[in-house]
């Protein structure tokens, strides 16, 4: 499996697929390369070199010290891989947390990005998003197999619209492992020490790292029942980059699946002006 070695020696899982324009897609906060399944054919065949990454304490990636699992590591560690490629400028596509780190990225990095798309995510998250994930991170569900915590998903997910159970039963199969014991989480559970720390804090003002994205090619997307990026931040987005090819996913909350057709609209025209 291709892993490559951070500077502090965290070792970190990565793929590498397709020839292209080289996109690097990072996940959402708990998630791992996965993320991007349902997305990655589309991608391909829209002649995109399609490289994701496992975060430090993520997927197939090492565990490490909690206190690295911020943002500006993990942003960090995303120049490391194209370094490691040797690859000198890619567009990022960020899921939730992954859109954070491409900002990120956009105010520190910006010579070696082509482009930014983001799924579901902006420079204002909204409480009712956060308190959700702080239900949740670093606890292993209750649902103690696959199968369950699929059905689970499919009535409590109930704003999520039209996806068929087979689609939930993979989602859940690439976010947990099925042990006698019961479901397990693929990641580090000492992320939520760090990740519950930090929102004790006031958050930072973000839209000056939004406006860091200036003269990139922009792509913005929501769903419709996003609890994280509200309409009014969605609005705003749009007003600051008039020229971002943006769309409003029906039938999704937080977050898209990236195949949807309103999606893979914006994302081909994204690509094009790439």
């Amino acid at each position: 499996m291709p892993h490559f070695t951070a500077q502090d020696g965290t070792h970190l899982y990565y793929t590498d697929t397709g020839e292209g324009l080289p996109v690097l897609a990072l996940a959402g906060l708990t998630r791992n390369t996965a993320d991007f399944d349902h997305v990655a054919p589309h991608l391909l065949s829209n002649g995109v070199r399609l490289i994701r990454m496992d975060y430090r304490g993520r997927g197939q990636s090492d565990w490490a010290d909690p206190a690295t699992y911020t943002i500006p590591q993990e942003a960090t560690d995303a120049i490391a891989l194209l370094d490691h490629l040797g690859i000198e400028k890619a567009a990022i596509l960020g899921t939730s947390r992954g859109g954070l780190i491409a900002m990120v990225l956009a105010a520190t990095a910006k010579d070696r990005l082509l482009g930014i798309a983001l799924n579901d995510i902006g420079p204002t998250i909204e409480a009712a998003g956060l308190s959700v994930i702080k239900d949740y991170i670093g606890r292993n569900p209750a649902q103690k197999t696959h199968a369950e915590a699929a059905d689970f998903r499919a009535k409590a997910w109930s704003h999520f619209k039209g996806v068929p159970l087979s689609r939930w039963l993979t989602e859940v199969q690439n976010q947990y492992e099925e042990t006698p014991d019961g479901l397990v989480i693929k990641y580090d559970p000492k992320l939520a020490d760090t990740v519950l720390a930090a929102s004790t804090n006031l958050a930072p003002d973000l839209w000056p790292v939004f406006d860091a994205m200036a003269d990139l090619p922009l792509a913005i997307l929501r769903g419709d029942a996003s609890d994280l990026l509200s309409t009014s931040t969605f609005e705003e987005m749009r007003n600051r980059r008039p020229d971002a090819h943006a769309a409003t996913v029906l039938g999704r909350g937080h977050v898209p699946f990236l195949d949807e057709p309103e999606t893979l609209g914006v994302l081909n025209d994204w690509i094009l002006s790439l």
